[in-house]
């Protein structure tokens, strides 16, 4: 079965279960990945449709499978992705002025993949996004891109290269129009230039906001906004600089699902590099997590024996006092109990089984408001 079919086969398995929420999301990006345009204007129909009768949820299913059957009836080529859209050779970013060096550091990103990007300010996470960018020359080293279609301008470039920093500018007039005039620079027929604008507004949640300014909009669907834009243009490669920041719990969730959804393209495929302090959420949709500290790049991939000594490293949130925790886990035993920001970090032995730990736990009635094994995690570079 093509990667195409089997996400439509996904997309009936929300609706069958009725997660409407995260099934139209998912149905929206395979009827982007047919770019036909009347597939597009049905869509976008719908989408008027559903927030017409918010209240319907049978109707909104019922719908959905109907142009889930249409979906089946179209066939998708599937874009190939083999060599590294970006290939970073031992590349090096000197400041003489602060004696700060970024690197060297080698980096293959491809696309389909979203790589989180993580370390404390001030260890060079934005300056990398930057040299990759090509927008910060680099000391020493080689970046060489590999796009599907021949670059022949800077214009060329941004558009298959595009870099968000945290901050935007500002913008005027109507969000639908701003689009609407970032796409017509690609010389597009006016009707395909409205649909394609219709259906970005609608795929990242903007459709009741298509009408409001700058100024009308919260700091959050600004950043939908920013990724609309940039999305309109077929990127190959997307920066995100702490695309998170303003957005709360749910609305980071919500972003991260929407660009690592849309960077899987079928017929469209991104790769993603995005920077955060969001730690957890970054790692749950990150394919690789970069983590710099003081200029030097580790990656998640790196092994336990050179990275924490094969150690299982638990982080806990307890009430419960060290002596407590200490006698709990008494029988394992603990090799390190740290107090740490507020947690207590528990290293243990090569080899102890995740499970004894919740067991020790729970058989000594130790109340426990967080517990995370973060032995493959970033996290246990931050503390350790």
């Amino acid at each position: 079965m093509s990667l195409y079919f089997q996400r439509l086969h996904e997309v009936g398995s929300f609706f069958d279960n009725r997660d409407t929420v995260l099934g139209y999301r998912k149905l929206m990006d395979c009827v982007m990945d047919t770019q036909d345009m009347s597939l597009y204007r049905e869509m976008i129909f719908l989408t008027d449709w559903k927030e017409q009768h918010p209240n319907d949820e049978q109707g909104l299913i019922d719908r959905s499978k109907d142009m889930l059957a249409k979906l089946q009836q179209v066939e998708v080529t599937e874009a190939e992705v083999h060599q590294p859209v970006i290939a970073a050779e031992d590349i090096i970013k000197n400041y003489r002025s602060s004696g700060f060096q970024l690197g060297p550091m080698s980096l293959d990103i491809k696309k389909r993949s979203v790589y989180g990007l993580v370390g404390e300010n001030g260890n060079g996470k934005t300056t990398l996004l930057r040299m990759l960018a090509k927008e910060l020359e680099i000391s020493q080293g080689n970046i060489n891109f590999h796009f599907d279609a021949q670059v022949t301008s800077d214009f060329d470039l941004r558009s298959k290269l595009v870099y968000i920093p945290q901050r935007t500018a500002t913008w005027y007039g109507s969000l639908k129009d701003n689009l609407k005039f970032v796409l017509s620079n690609y010389n597009l027929p006016p009707k395909e230039n409205e649909t394609r604008v219709l259906m970005m507004i609608a795929r990242l949640g903007l459709w009741n906001y298509k009408h409001l300014k700058w100024s009308e909009l919260s700091s959050g669907y600004k950043m939908r906004f920013e990724l609309a834009r940039t999305l309109l243009r077929r990127p190959e490669v997307m920066l995100l600089d702490e695309p998170l920041a303003n957005l709360d719990v749910l609305a980071q969730q919500v972003v991260l699902e929407d660009l690592t959804s849309i960077c899987n393209s079928v017929s469209n495929p991104i790769a993603l590099i995005l920077s955060s302090q969001q730690l957890y959420e970054v790692e749950k949709v990150s394919d690789k997590v970069i983590y710099l500290k003081n200029g030097k790049y580790t990656d998640n991939n790196a092994t336990f024996e050179t990275v924490a000594k094969g150690q299982l490293i638990v982080e806990i949130d307890s009430t419960a006092s060290r002596e407590a925790l200490q006698e709990a886990f008494k029988a394992l035993p603990v090799e390190k109990l740290v107090f740490n920001g507020g947690v207590f970090l528990c290293y243990f032995a090569p080899g102890t089984p995740f499970h004894e730990i919740m067991q020790a736990l729970g058989s000594h009635q130790i109340d426990v408001t967080y517990l995370r094994n973060i032995s493959s995690s970033t996290r246990r570079f931050f503390v350790s």
